[in-house]
């Protein structure tokens, strides 16, 4: 018996020491969980995260309507910027308020009517304009706004309400909540046709087809050129399916210019597909690239907005979504394709894809072995 448990010791010591060994097998098993242990919990729970910019018109202008806008639940969660309604509402569309408040005219005389005595015949609306396809903003912003005018009305204890929320949307109707989803799933499309296209590079580097290739006639450039036409045709393809497949189950339509989202897909897919060369560049094997693919697909799709809104994220976290580059093409496809309120302006994500495209090919092409 003792023999045996000396056996089985020996067998369990050897075992963990390879495992140990096994760096990728630690990395999936005991650091990926903790990754998104700790992803996760930040996104959902908001620590860290700063006060959202919105924008706040007072037509009213009175001391009242300052209270409102001083009060805890509206200066504790937001940050205002003041203008005409149109002012605002231009910065919303421009992504610079996430949200735009009207407190409207007559708002600080019924509420000193209420305060003497007087019941308000209705009451006032404060109109509340979000943007739909950031469905997790819009629900925190208006669940602080109604709870700011809740705790308005109920200051005057025993009185009817004086105000309402009137919610509103910038984006015209008959646009549903799938359709908001659409583009992201686009764009991860696009996102991984590019990454996993470093998987059969480094095969055929593995199994010296590259190192055959490049001993005939054969020029690189056409090499990379043929692989990177395939793709990018496949990428015309797979956007075409995805939006015929949206219209007919669910009604929905390209709201924006088709020519501009033809580019917006070449670029996606030309955006990716440099970066999957960056990945078989640096993956010494088939496996190794399978692991890297896997390591970077995850944080780019849930850092990048096209599943969780990034105004939710924590601070440090909306830093790193404005490093990715699935960031700016979700966003330019939201934009072009249901009219989308931006993360940015559509001039700058296509002006960030197009350098990090250039970076990504530039490092390809000086690092890309052959054989």
């Amino acid at each position: 018996m003792d023999r045996q448990m000396r056996r089985l010791w020996t067998l369990t010591v050897a075992n963990t020491k390879s495992y140990v060994r096994d760096r990728a097998t630690v990395f999936w098993t005991l650091v990926f969980p903790l990754v998104f242990v700790v992803l996760f919990g930040s996104i959902f729970s908001g620590v860290g995260g700063g006060k959202t910019s919105i924008g706040w018109v007072d037509l009213d202008g009175t001391t009242v309507s300052a209270e409102l806008a001083a009060s805890p639940a509206v200066a504790g969660a937001f940050t205002l910027t003041t203008g005409t309604q149109d002012e605002m509402l231009q910065a919303m569309r421009d992504g610079k308020v996430r949200a735009v408040v009207v407190v409207p005219h007559g708002f600080g005389s019924a509420v000193v009517a209420v305060r003497a005595g007087q019941a308000p015949a209705a009451p006032l609306d404060i109109a509340l304009y979000t943007d739909p396809s950031a469905t997790q903003t819009a629900a925190a912003i208006t669940g602080i706004v109604g709870a700011a005018v809740a705790g308005f009305n109920q200051a005057m204890s025993g009185l009817p309400p004086v105000l309402r929320v009137n919610a509103k949307t910038l984006q015209s109707e008959g646009i549903t909540a799938t359709a908001y989803l659409v583009p992201g799933i686009l764009a991860m499309a696009l996102m991984q046709l590019g990454l996993f296209g470093a998987i059969p590079l480094v095969e055929q580097r593995q199994n010296l087809i590259l190192k055959r290739l490049s001993a005939t006639p054969l020029r690189r450039w056409t090499f990379v050129s043929a692989n990177l036409a395939m793709r990018v045709a496949v990428a015309l393809v797979q956007a075409g399916v995805l939006i015929v497949v949206a219209g007919v189950l669910f009604g929905i339509t390209v709201v924006g210019s088709w020519a501009l989202l033809a580019f917006l897909v070449l670029l996606g897919a030309m955006t990716f597909v440099s970066l999957g060369y960056v990945v078989a560049s640096f993956a010494p094997t088939e496996d190794s690239a399978s692991q890297i693919v896997s390591i970077l697909q995850f944080p780019l799709m849930f850092l990048s907005g096209i599943f969780f809104a990034i105004d939710a994220m924590p601070g440090w976290l909306q830093a790193v979504a404005r490093l990715t580059p699935l960031t700016y093409l979700g966003d330019a496809l939201r934009q072009v394709m249901v009219g989308g309120v931006p993360f940015a302006p559509l001039p700058v994500d296509i002006a960030v894809l197009g350098a990090l495209t250039v970076v990504f090919f530039g490092v390809s092409a000086r690092y890309f072995r052959w054989q």
